[in-house]
């Protein structure tokens, strides 16, 4: 080989390398620990939902993660503790720690739901905002917001407890501070509960009165959300009937099954399907690396 061509081998063999490492720098995204869980604390964990980043559907698992063993919901005021999944009828429960209860309330926070989210507010779910100033919003003489026929036994019920002096109320006051609104169309764009901006001290969520409704520490309390349940696909159905777990990944988070054994299929964990193992970037990276340093130190030399 004569020395002018030397140069030039060494420009391509560099952008060879460099091309390489750029490839596998963008290798598909898998889950941390290599495989998914089905469960997550004491909550079982199936899809659309999973435990780790590329385990799940991609639209879900900008919302939901497991964390130290407790399943929680992200939205844009903060992140909330899933009480409850209930498969058969597409809902989570979640628990607002600074929403108020019968028997402890406090000033709230604000709510809001996501409405590019997969979730929308459960019809039979109940807002009750406490403490509201009479020049609040809610009351306007021009605007029906509150719901004076049941809501107006709940607002007494909750007026009953003893924790209403947490938000500086006596036992039993009048409930003409309190609001309620039955139904999420209610709610202000986005299913926004704005606490300062409708001049109220806390609020509460109900989900289920416990078939105790003049009770009101028997009261379920919590946000239940109703769930997009049309995400599964032939390919999920034949990754889980595989005994794998229904998995995204890659830039363009296209399907993956995930394999107990580590292994990422597109297909199944039964061996059809492109397939790569939970190490292969790794080995990639080792492998191109070695054989790059071979050529170069190869064609220096000649």
């Amino acid at each position: 080989m004569s020395p002018p061509l030397r140069p030039l081998l060494f420009i391509n063999i560099l952008l060879f390398l460099s091309f390489h490492h750029t490839a596998s720098a963008a290798a598909p995204a898998i889950p941390v620990n290599g495989t998914c869980r089905n469960t997550c604390g004491k909550i079982s964990v199936n899809f659309p939902f999973g435990t780790d980043f590329g385990c799940g559907h991609p639209d879900f698992s900008r919302y939901i993660k497991c964390s130290s063993g407790t399943m929680e919901f992200s939205t844009g005021t903060g992140i909330y503790t899933i009480s409850s999944i209930d498969y058969p009828s597409s809902t989570i429960t979640i628990a607002d720690p600074f929403m108020s209860t019968c028997s402890s309330m406090q000033n709230s926070g604000s709510f809001r739901l996501d409405k590019a989210s997969p979730f929308t507010i459960t019809e039979n779910n109940i807002f009750v905002l406490l403490g509201c100033s009479t020049t609040s919003p809610v009351f306007d003489q021009y605007v029906d917001l509150c719901d004076t026929g049941s809501g107006s036994r709940v607002c007494r019920g909750m007026y009953s407890c003893k924790g209403v002096t947490g938000i500086g109320l006596q036992q039993n006051a009048p409930a003409t501070t309190c609001c309620v609104y039955e139904s999420p169309t209610g709610l202000s764009s986005g299913y926004a509960l704005d606490l300062p901006k409708l001049q109220c001290s806390s609020y509460t969520s109900i989900y289920d009165f416990g078939g105790n409704e003049g009770d009101p520490m028997k009261w379920k309390f919590g946000i239940s959300l109703q769930y997009n349940d049309s995400y599964s696909t032939e390919n999920c159905k034949n990754c889980e009937d595989s005994g794998g777990y229904c998995g995204f990944t890659g830039v363009d988070e296209s399907f993956a099954c995930i394999c107990r054994n580590g292994l990422h299929t597109s297909n199944n964990c039964f061996g059809r399907g492109f397939a790569w193992s939970g190490t292969w970037r790794t080995k990639f990276q080792t492998r191109m690396s070695s054989t790059g340093f071979l050529l170069l130190w190869t064609m220096l030399f000649i």
